[in-house]
């Protein structure tokens, strides 16, 4: 794996979001830290699930993957680009950073 995945800030974001752009948001998190919050419209695809769960995820759309900070996003990100998602991201900062 490169160890290197585009990100997209949470302005950015946001924006998109509320602007219906449409992409497909896939939360990597543990279920309870799902349960405690997320954002809305985002599917929960735990990381050590997301091999055997790809068929979930729509081809077609910009794909955001996010976690609490980052860093199991990235390892999602790498995992997803390797099996043909070439428009996966990672969201800055994660989940701590969306909430601040």
């Amino acid at each position: 794996m490169s160890g290197h995945c585009p990100t997209i800030s949470i302005h950015a974001l946001k924006s998109r979001i509320f602007g219906h752009d449409a992409a497909q948001i896939v939360d990597v998190r543990e279920i309870d830290e799902y349960r405690a919050g997320h954002i809305e419209g985002s599917i929960l695809i735990p990381l050590g699930e997301l091999p055997y769960r790809l068929h979930e995820i729509d081809h077609r759309k910009d794909l955001i993957v996010v976690c609490r900070s980052g860093n199991r996003s990235a390892q999602a990100c790498e995992i997803l680009r390797t099996h043909g998602f070439s428009n996966a991201q990672t969201l800055t900062g994660g989940l701590t950073a969306w909430s601040a």
